[in-house]
C-alpha cells in the first residue's frame, strides 16, 4: 500500500491532459490544424516534463524508464505536429 506521505503528484498528468482536450475541442468544433498543433503540444509538453521531472514528482507519466518516456511522447508528439503541418486545412 502507498503510505500518504508517498502519494504521486498528479498535476503533470491533469495539466497534459487539459490541454489535450482543449486540442480535441478546437479540432472537433473549429479549425482541424489548430487543433492538432495544440494537442501535438500536450503530448510535447508531456514529454518536457517527463524529462524534467523526477520520478515521484511525474506521478503517472512514469510509466517506464525516464528515457523511454520522454523519447516516446516526444517521438509521437513530434508525428502529430508533423502530420498536422503537412496535411492541408480543408
Amino acid at each position: 500500500m502507498v503510505a500518504a506521505t508517498e502519494r504521486r503528484s498528479e498535476w503533470p498528468l491533469t495539466l497534459c491532459v487539459l490541454c489535450g482536450l482543449a486540442g480535441l475541442i478546437v479540432l472537433t468544433f473549429y479549425n482541424w490544424r489548430n487543433g492538432i498543433l495544440i494537442f501535438s503540444g500536450s503530448v510535447l509538453l508531456a514529454g518536457l516534463l517527463r524529462a524534467v521531472l523526477s520520478d515521484d514528482v511525474a506521478g503517472l507519466l512514469h510509466v517506464r524508464g525516464r528515457m523511454f518516456d520522454t523519447a516516446l511522447l516526444l517521438g509521437v508528439g513530434a508525428a502529430i505536429l508533423l502530420l498536422g503541418l503537412i496535411v492541408p486545412n480543408g
